[in-house]
Parts: structure tokens; C-alpha cells; sequence
């Protein structure tokens, strides 16, 4: 499943329930998912990181979605030629600061 797809999946299964909640309240589900990941990439198994991860990619396209952006045109678009900063792959605006991403 591509992005685009995963969003429309996203949208069409939990985008009324999504709507009535608003997007404070999704960013607060968000963030609480990305507390559950950062514990089991800490503490628990790969089964359990997997959930995880999938459940944090499932709220942020849910955000996105509310917010308007289609992650799949706007990820291509920041990232498609390589990092966005030097337009390098791999990237080599970083090479004389390895703490930047």
C-alpha cells in the first residue's frame, strides 16, 4: 500500500469519526501513539514496535487528511530528489554535522 492509498484507506474507514473529533483532539491521539512507540522501541519486542509504528503513520495521515495535505503529492515533492536542504541522496549538507538530520 503507497501513501496515497493509505490515506484514502484511512479517510474512507475513520474520516467521520475523525471530523467530529477535530484535529486537536486527533493531535492528541497522535502524540499519545508516538509515546507508545518511543516505549516499545525502549523497552518491548518488534511485534509490539510494529503495532506501534503503524499506529503513529495511521494518526498522522488522519491528521493530514483533516488538515488538507495529501502526503503522498507533498512527500514526493520535499523528498523525491533527495534531501531537501542540498538536494543531495545521500544527503551531504549534514557530513560536517552528524546531529543534523
Amino acid at each position: 500500500m503507497d501513501i496515497a492509498d493509505l490515506q484514502h484507506t484511512i479517510a474512507a474507514t475513520y474520516g467521520h469519526q475523525d471530523r467530529a473529533r477535530g484535529i486537536d483532539a486527533t493531535f492528541g491521539w497522535f502524540v499519545e501513539e508516538v509515546g507508545e512507540l518511543s516505549r516499545a522501541i525502549r523497552r518491548q519486542g518488534h511485534t509490539e514496535r510494529v503495532e506501534e509504528f503503524t499506529d503513529v503513520l495511521a494518526w498522522l495521515v488522519t491528521l493530514a487528511d483533516l488538515c488538507d495535505v495529501d502526503l503522498a503529492t507533498e512527500v514526493s515533492r520535499r523528498y523525491g530528489d533527495g534531501c531537501p536542504r542540498c538536494g543531495a541522496s545521500p544527503c551531504t549538507c549534514g557530513a560536517t554535522d552528524p546531529t543534523r538530520p
